[in-house]
């Protein structure tokens, strides 16, 4: 693994940490110094340098923007009714209970008229945080799922490295485009709030405007459906903690309100839309290993 990682993350700091760890231990105060060097390096090297699962228990670790995965399994490339996007990422990891829930919604959608899903990220082999894109996705309990239904054929690698992902949200960003949302759509939002434990679906102000809209009858669905800036071509899906992992910290339960009122509502003000200009200020240093749960390290280092 120290081969690995050093070729992918050619840093001076962590090719001297990963040397002093893979050295036999005969030289105490030289080990402990390369372990510091290790602790200080940036997180998100050295998580995007591995490409396999820690070999331990699946647990969710830390805070969704915070944390690391061990025990990942691979949600598969293909399957009946769901292909996996961005394969060069190698981003299509989560713990088990998220692969399950992507696989029953998947397996659901020809149901409710969508032929399938397109999977965009769901974490790193180890999780952790990413060397570009989310803060989130570090636990392997998020998943991107694209707002563009499966094709008919199985698409190429190169198709699924370049294909884009449909917008659903209209020009002026204040409802969804006409010419391009259908029923579903919204259904397949619906069914996604509707897996064991989802905690939290992610979409566009405008596309919560459309299903608040349009929803009918039982409504209580539509509180797990939470507006988020951007989320204009995929949702983001995330599930709860699993019982079993005492390491994972839960988010804050949404309201139990439908979210329909003035919540939503503040999206589409000037305040919204033109957040107060702030002085340029020099941006945070990364997450390193020390900053992370103390179990990262042991997921790092796992075989």
């Amino acid at each position: 693994m120290a081969a690995m990682l050093r070729s992918a993350v050619p840093t001076m700091i962590l090719a001297a940490a990963l040397m002093g760890l893979a050295a036999e231990a005969s030289a105490a105060p030289a080990k402990a110094k390369a372990q510091a060097n290790l602790a200080k390096a940036p997180a998100k090297a050295l998580f995007g340098a591995i490409k396999g699962p820690a070999d331990l228990r699946a647990r969710a670790i830390g805070y969704y923007t915070r944390g690391c995965l061990a025990g990942a399994v691979a949600m598969p490339v293909n399957g009946k009714t769901w292909q996996v996007m961005r394969l060069s990422r190698n981003r299509n990891w989560g713990h088990p209970d998220l692969v399950r829930n992507l696989e029953r919604l998947a397996e659901r959608a020809p149901k409710l008229g969508w032929r399938g899903l397109l999977v965009g990220d769901l974490a790193q082999p180890r999780g952790g945080p990413m060397l570009t894109g989310h803060r989130s996705h570090q636990v392997g309990l998020d998943a991107d799922v694209w707002l563009t239904p499966m094709p008919e054929r199985k698409l190429t690698r190169e198709e699924r490295e370049k294909m884009s992902a449909t917008n659903v949200v209209a020009a002026d960003w204040n409802d969804i485009d006409p010419k391009v949302w259908t029923p579903a759509h919204h259904a397949i939002i619906k069914a996604a709030t509707q897996l064991p434990r989802v905690e939290r679906v992610l979409v566009n102000p405008a596309i919560k405007k459309a299903l608040c809209r349009e929803a009918r009858g039982h409504r209580r669905w539509l509180a797990t459906v939470r507006p988020f800036y951007g989320h204009n071509y995929h949702m983001h899906i995330r599930i709860q903690c699993p019982r079993d992992n005492p390491g994972c910290r839960p988010q804050a339960a949404p309201p139990n309100d439908d979210g329909c009122g003035k919540e939503l509502a503040w999206w589409f003000t000037k305040q919204a839309r033109t957040p107060p200009k702030k002085k340029p200020v020099k941006p945070p240093p990364p997450i390193t290993l020390a900053q992370l749960p103390a179990a990262c390290r042991t997921v790092l280092t796992a075989p």
